[in-house]
């Protein structure tokens, strides 16, 4: 049996094993799991090297309206270039439809703005935020059997957010057409509340973006979420999780016998609402929603990871230049924290962070950093077994990982749109040296090879093993 690549010698981890063996590779799929693998036209010596599944980061905003006069820093190009740098082989992208537009009229925009620029595979998200009776009752079962099998829906952001009922109405559809719904919990009306009361008194600068969206309502609407989901009996995903009381809103509707996913980001575990209380608007570089708490929140999204309430973590990357009219110091964002756009970049960073604190200092193991990296979202997302692991059949989307690498994270070395990366400076242990996608390297060390560059394409998906 000839093979194109045979990735030899390293250490294969899954979700559930670890092993010594070789990798054999035809056709951009892996058709080998062996020892002394010979004949191939490519031989990499993966020796001393972890061989994992690539990264799959499945809630990334790309080249996405932001607001008038608001430009996102990434495109798909750049977006996903640095998801390749950062060790992710596949990413799943929002597609916002705007209000008045159908689904596909948006699909067609989304697949317009990515076709030829990606660097690794994609598949996207549909985001409702226009739930006629024609989306709900033709478009949507339509493009859920086209391969568009999640969708999300907002409780925050004016114009983006849904009413209750039109929640309830999304989700009855879901169920009826095997669709998985993600939805981003904070209640608007709080919120908007405690801004009118901020702008009373004069409290505007960027770290009050932080006071105005308290634990609470995330709480609140995490509960919310979560019992219009039981009242049609559907599962959910819960995106983003920052803090221990809407942690424990999960725990207990699984309790009750829900089904429901869990997800937390980097940024609940490395970042606090103290850094966005920075002089200069340099705490306009950590804005995001839900926004970064405190300590104690810290860890109990640890807890969550290590414990399985959460089966997901996520980048969240939604990137904006910092020093830029079109970014968070544009004229309004100056002058009042609720027009600094909403969002941080992440997407190369999510996995050094999660490998060097979790699985190098012991929080977790290796193969629960795989699950919670990729095979996870491959499950939970239709993808799997095509992605997601490293078995006979699936793609050869394969990151080889040095554990003993000592990196210090620079905003150049990350390859995104973005001016600033909240991580400056932080030292990690283990990085991804390599990465195949369906079998041809992209990356090696850091940098992406000339002629690996724009070979990824869309990928249709499955529906998600909660629904299926």
């Amino acid at each position: 049996m000839r093979f194109d690549t045979i990735i030899r010698n390293g250490t294969v981890v899954t979700a559930s094993d670890s092993f010594i063996c070789d990798v054999g590779i035809r056709d951009g799929r892996i058709v080998a799991l062996a020892a002394d693998l010979t004949d191939a036209d490519e031989i990499i010596d993966a020796t001393g090297l972890f061989v994992l599944p690539g990264g799959i980061d499945s809630h990334v905003h790309l080249d996405q309206p932001s607001g008038d006069g608001i430009v996102m820093a990434d495109d798909f190009d750049s977006g996903t270039r640095s998801a390749a740098v950062g060790g992710n082989s596949t990413v799943l992208a929002f597609c916002m439809q705007e209000k008045g537009q159908s689904l596909r009229q948006a699909l067609n925009v989304y697949h317009a703005k990515a076709e030829g620029k990606c660097h690794v595979d994609v598949s996207f998200h549909l985001v409702i935020t226009d739930p006629t009776p024609d989306v709900l009752g033709q478009e949507l079962p339509a493009l859920v059997e086209d391969g568009y099998t999640s969708l999300k829906v907002f409780m925050t952001y004016e114009g983006l957010r849904l009413r209750d009922d039109e929640i309830l109405a999304t989700l009855d559809t879901a169920r009826r057409t095997g669709a998985l719904v993600m939805v981003h919990c904070e209640n608007e009306d709080a919120i908007r509340y405690l801004i009118g009361r901020h702008e009373e008194e004069g409290r505007l600068a960027p770290k009050f973006h932080a006071t105005t969206r308290p634990i609470a309502a995330e709480r609140e609407a995490t509960h919310r979420a979560l019992s219009l989901a039981e009242i049609v009996d559907v599962p959910i995903v819960i995106v983003h999780v920052s803090n221990r009381e809407a942690m424990e809103e999960i725990r207990r509707a699984r309790q009750r016998g829900q089904t429901v996913a869990g997800e937390t980001c980097p940024q609940y575990l490395m970042l606090t609402a103290e850094d966005l209380d920075q002089t200069e608007m340099e705490g306009a570089k950590f804005v995001c929603s839900p926004p970064p708490r405190d300590k104690a929140s810290q860890e109990a999204c640890w807890e969550g990871l290590e414990q399985g309430v959460f089966d997901l973590f996520s980048s969240d990357h939604c990137p904006f230049r910092f020093d830029d009219v079109e970014g968070k110091l544009n004229d309004k964002g100056k002058r009042h924290f609720r027009w600094i756009p909403n969002g941080i970049p992440g997407v190369a960073t999510r996995l050094p962070i999660l490998f060097s604190e979790g699985v190098m200092k012991g929080r977790i193991d290796i193969n629960r950093f795989v699950a919670l990296t990729s095979t996870n979202h491959a499950k939970l997302y239709g993808l799997y077994p095509r992605k997601g692991t490293i078995a006979i059949g699936s793609d050869a989307d394969i990151a080889l990982w040095d554990a003993g690498l000592k990196v210090t994270l620079t905003n150049d070395m990350l390859q995104h749109g973005a001016d600033y990366t909240p991580y400056e400076g932080l030292a990690v242990t283990g990085w991804p040296v390599r990465l195949l996608l369906r079998g041809k390297t992209i990356v090696e060390n850091g940098d992406l090879l000339p002629g690996g560059d724009r070979q990824g394409g869309y990928v249709p998906r499955e529906k998600s093993s909660l629904v299926r």
